[in-house]
């Protein structure tokens, strides 16, 4: 409906009887509460929504009045039966929603009806409580289907007789059921492309041979196994998802196929080449028993060795995150010149090895987050190591250095992740003789940089020579900001985020004034106890000054250069004082900004914490005197000081009157009167 509305957005919308929307030949009755089709439509209507009805049966003369019909969605009503001519006068359906009905109570009458569909291309099923029977009964005369989803149903196998005529049918989807068990059910379906099988509850996928397959969707099972065949029958296959099983071994692949993307997150697989405690089992064979009605078939495979013979030329995308892998097999990743993206996070590596022998020259992204790397070995010669990549993560893991020179063959690196590791960077400051450091200067393409959590002891004068990096985060090193700010002088031109959460800052004398191109700034967490004057003076969009300890904004923050251009204010969890938010008032008038933890911002009123936004009238009277009690205690204070001066002056003046005057008349000489 969204397509169809884009299309005709210049048309006019006209009211139709019983409230729905038209818009050129696209008629909306959905949510009208409507129990069956207005029979008062627009007879030139081609597409017909009804979802979020209650309609409960579609009768034979429902769609008479409506012969062009060709797209019909009927989801999320009450539908029970759609009788055996409902579509008699709609042989031109090709689009038929009927998601989330109650369809299975009488499937039969409802078949009879589909049936009666020549043109039908896509038929959606799902969320009716459909059984593999009821399926085979519905679909069973549509051989025009091309799409065809039963998902959320309540399929538990699937045998040869559920898609049988299904001849032209694309795409499958059967997701979200409760199948355990496929028994040739695909076979028949020649030309078959994306097949969705997720959320189900399948053990293993052994003597794969669906060759025309273009897509496998298998994840969210319980498979330990998938299994090809040998065979040197070449497969169309181009992704492969067994994402979120309990797969144990890399899978074993066609021989020749198109895969291009392969996802294996989240599942228990390892290699056994070589173990952890130093043992292989790199000559040890595992036989697979398949029994296939009378026959049985017994494959052997080297799981730890040739698994991977299949030809892999092709992919580009290999996820194995979140896996058991304490190492790779030799010449594991020499079988897949294409890769581009390679993500190996959340396993066991301990150690991984680069050379620019490898054939990963295409590699744009390289995740080895959250293992427990300890080395990071680069073979040392004259070529470029990794020369395309782009995306470099490394953290969470043990590192405490890089291999000297390693960024200085990484030539189009732009983001480069070494948080939580124990790590320094290079030049370090005061040490005569360096210890183990990163050194990134130099590093023309880094743009973005995140140190995040490595326990940094200072800063040395220039760390960031040569770089421009626009994106820096050093939040959680409490200790990296005890020298001042002085070594980011090299990136005042170009730096635009930058992270400073939880590092201890304390003083408002930090100057920020020169980092002129800043557009997001991070504070939060840190012990201010008065907002740094310098940052009046940046043009910020984003600024987080939550968790610290500021009792107050400059009255005049929202009128400086910084008020002006926020357009995002973070303040929660700062003890402001309720008596002091003049501030808080301008904030709220200023034009463009946003403040989205507004309602955790809280001021402080004696042991109350209250919301600046809504005091009651109690506390802003007691505000008022306190405000009163303070000029006044000033007039206190200063009015007998003037009494003193007065009563003072006015003696001395009496003592001295008598000579005073003498003196006048000598200098004058004017004769007294007494």
């Amino acid at each position: 409906l969204a397509v169809g509305r884009g299309s005709g957005m210049d048309a006019a919308r006209a009211p139709s009887p019983g409230g729905c929307e038209l818009v050129q030949s696209i008629m909306d009755c959905t949510g009208r509460l409507l129990s069956s089709i207005p029979g008062n439509l627009r007879g030139d209507t081609k597409e017909l929504f009804l979802d979020d009805n209650t309609i409960q049966v579609l009768g034979n003369a429902s769609l008479l009045l409506y012969p062009q019909l060709w797209h019909l969605s009927l989801a999320r009503n009450q539908l029970e039966l759609i009788e055996p001519g409902a579509f008699l006068s709609s042989q031109g359906l090709q689009v038929l929603s009927l998601t989330d009905n109650l369809l299975f109570t009488n499937y039969s009458q409802t078949a009879a009806a589909l049936s009666a569909l020549p043109a039908l291309r896509t038929l959606d099923l799902a969320g009716n409580q459909l059984t593999q029977e009821m399926v085979s009964v519905l679909v069973s005369n549509l051989s025009s289907l091309e799409s065809l989803s039963v998902a959320r149903n309540i399929i538990m196998r699937l045998d040869s007789s559920a898609f049988t005529n299904l001849t032209q049918l694309l795409e499958l989807n059967l997701e979200k059921n409760y199948i355990f068990e496929i028994d040739n059910a695909f076979e028949g379906l020649q030309r078959l492309q994306r097949l969705n099988i997720a959320y189900n509850y399948l053990p293993c996928l052994v003597g794969f041979s669906l060759t025309q397959l273009k897509v496998l969707n298998v994840s969210n099972n319980i498979i330990e196994w998938f299994l090809t065949l040998e065979s040197d029958d070449f497969f169309e296959l181009e992704v492969l998802d067994l994402s979120h099983n309990r797969l144990l071994f890399f899978p074993v692949l066609p021989r020749q196929s198109k895969l291009h993307s392969l996802l294996l997150q989240d599942n228990r697989m390892s290699f056994y080449q070589h173990l952890p405690n130093g043992t292989s089992l790199a000559n040890i064979t595992m036989q697979f028993l398949i029994i296939d009605g009378n026959s049985t078939n017994i494959t052997t495979v080297r799981l730890w060795d040739e698994l991977c013979h299949s030809n892999l030329s092709s992919l580009r995308l290999l996820d194995m995150s979140q896996n058991q892998v304490w190492s790779l097999p030799d010449d594991f990743l020499a079988q897949m010149p294409s890769l581009t993206h390679l993500k190996l996070n959340q396993n066991c590596l301990e150690a991984i090895h680069l050379s620019e022998e490898d054939p990963l020259a295409m590699l744009t992204e390289l995740d080895l987050s959250q293992n427990q790397l300890v080395e990071l070995g680069v073979k040392v010669g004259t070529g470029d190591i990794l020369p395309n990549l782009q995306l470099f993560n490394l953290s969470t893991n043990r590192l405490q250095a890089l291999p000297p020179g390693i960024f200085t063959r990484t030539r189009k690196i732009t983001t480069l992740d070494l948080s939580r590791n124990r790590v320094d960077l290079c030049p370090q400051p005061g040490v005569a003789e360096s210890p183990p450091c990163v050194d990134i200067r130099g590093m023309e393409t880094l743009t973005h940089l995140s140190l995040a959590g490595c326990g940094l002891q200072g800063l040395g004068s220039r760390p960031f020579q040569g770089t421009s990096l626009m994106h820096l985060d050093l939040s959680d090193n409490r200790q990296a900001l005890s020298g001042g700010l002085e070594w980011l002088q090299d990136l005042v031109l170009t730096l635009q985020v930058l992270s400073l959460r939880n590092t201890s800052l304390s003083s408002t004398a930090m100057d920020f004034s020169a980092l002129n191109n800043l557009v997001r700034l991070d504070l939060s967490g840190n012990s201010l106890a008065a907002f740094p004057s310098s940052l009046g003076s940046l043009r910020l969009r984003s600024l987080d000054l939550r968790d610290n300890c500021l009792p107050a904004l400059p009255p005049d923050v929202a009128w400086v250069p910084l008020g002006r251009s926020l357009r995002e204010l973070y303040l929660s969890q700062n003890p402001y004082n309720c008596c002091t938010l003049g501030w808080w008032d301008a904030l709220q008038q200023a034009e463009g900004l946003r403040v989205p933890d507004r309602r955790e911002v809280t001021c402080r009123h004696g042991s109350h914490a209250l919301s600046p936004g809504a005091l009651p009238e109690p506390i802003l009277q007691s505000c008022h005197w306190q405000m009163a009690d303070l000029a006044l205690l000033y007039l206190v204070l200063t009015l007998p000081t003037c009494l003193t001066l007065l009563v003072a002056f006015a003696v001395v003046f009496l003592m001295l009157k008598e000579k005073l005057l003498k003196m006048v008349k000598t200098r004058c000489g004017v004769s007294s009167p007494y």
